[in-house]
């Protein structure tokens, strides 16, 4: 299954804990040290995880040649300034999502990569979904045709961190997630989507963010809340094709419909889900004989068949086993840093419409775009 790769996380929190337990089941990978900033909560996790080294200064963790690559687990705007100092020490870096709190911030770690040579994943795990893998199937196989319209959509009913009772503050903080349900979750659902179209070029981009519904009033007071809970927006890309947002944090609706993806052949349902419950199965739609047709798909018996059919399938169950089948020469990296990059240039793109209040162009996006990343 490949050499072991030896590794290094920035973030002993809740993500960094999520990323943790993905690791123990893979195999080949050695966590050699974690760092964060509260060194007791550090030190727990490495008991816990049997991580032999801690720090609370990750520019002293960078400097061991025993780690190849680092993991970072930090909230958004901290995510460029980490990165960049790992490629400085020779470090490949796996990055949680979204790529950086802004898409200026995400350009200057995709032009580090480069220039020192090293390799950048980002956490996008709906690309390893079984869905995701039936779509693209369906999609390189010219099922659908030409493809002209996408949706991505997210729902929770009441799932605002910290203020519905999980997480903590820092995802409420613009000056520190630079965003909301859009670059919290619907990152997720933009990159699927824009994995499917195979990436188009942004030509204009127009949306509103909200905040709206009533919270915990004790919560509420121990938090800056200055992010959307609702995002929408409307993206038209170079050829023609558009992609609708949905992505709620919070809504008082009990469910909505799932992300989609059509073409002139035939259209893909992926599933809908609610607060991580699937409410609709995935489904595949076209015309056949003059007759339309509606198919569903068992993607467990698919996912088994071909685990046991395609060579290297494995380094796809999840972000994480792909970035580690990566790192071992096994398979191609795929552009997770390039599709991370577009959908941080979409949110932004419906974050100024939202302010100007107009549609606005990827060049103005562009232009608007600055750093907020935390000087350390």
């Amino acid at each position: 299954m490949g050499r072991t790769i030896r590794i290094g996380i920035v973030g002993a929190g809740l993500i960094g804990k999520a990323h943790l337990r993905n690791y123990a089941n893979i195999e080949n990978v050695e966590i050699v040290a974690i760092c964060d900033v509260n060194e007791q909560e550090a030190s727990r996790v490495a008991e816990q995880y049997n991580i032999p080294n801690v720090y609370s200064d990750f520019n002293e963790m960078l400097k061991r040649d025993d780690i190849e690559a680092v993991d970072v687990c930090l909230h958004n705007n901290l995510h460029s300034p980490v990165t960049i100092a790992a490629f400085q020490a020779g470090k490949d870096v796996y990055c949680e999502k979204p790529i950086a709190g802004t898409y200026s911030d995400g350009v200057t770690m995709i032009e580090a990569a480069k220039s020192y040579g090293k390799k950048l994943h980002v956490q996008l795990g709906t690309l390893y979904r079984k869905e995701t893998k039936a779509a693209k199937a369906l999609v390189d196989g010219g099922m659908l045709g030409k493809l002209y319209h996408a949706r991505a959509t997210g729902h929770r009913r009441r799932g605002r961190p910290f203020v519905d009772g999980y997480g903590t503050p820092a995802f409420l903080n613009k000056e520190i997630a630079a965003g909301g349900a859009l670059i919290d979750m619907g990152v997720y659902h933009i990159a699927q989507m824009l994995y499917l179209l195979d990436t188009p070029k942004v030509e204009r981009v127009s949306g509103k963010g909200y905040r709206e519904m009533d919270m915990d009033a004790t919560r509420a007071g121990q938090a800056v809340f200055d992010v959307e809970e609702l995002g929408l927006g409307l993206v038209k890309f170079e050829g023609g094709a558009t992609l609708d947002i949905y992505e709620a944090w919070s809504i008082h609706l009990g469910s909505i419909e799932g992300c989609s993806i059509v073409g002139n052949k035939g259209g893909v349902k992926l599933p809908a889900y609610s607060d991580q419950t699937i409410l609709a199965p995935f489904s595949f739609h076209t015309t056949v004989c003059d007759m339309d047709m509606n198919a569903t798909v068992n993607l467990d018996e698919m996912d088994g068949r071909w685990n046991h059919l395609k060579p290297n399938y494995d380094a796809y169950q999840s972000s994480q086993h792909h970035w580690i089948a990566a790192l071992q020469g096994r398979v191609e990296l795929l552009p997770s840093a390039h599709i991370a990059l577009q959908t941080m240039l979409i949110s932004e793109g419906i974050y100024l419409s939202d302010r100007l209040g107009r549609e606005v162009s990827r060049e103005e996006i562009i232009e608007h775009s600055k750093s907020t990343a935390i000087k350390l």
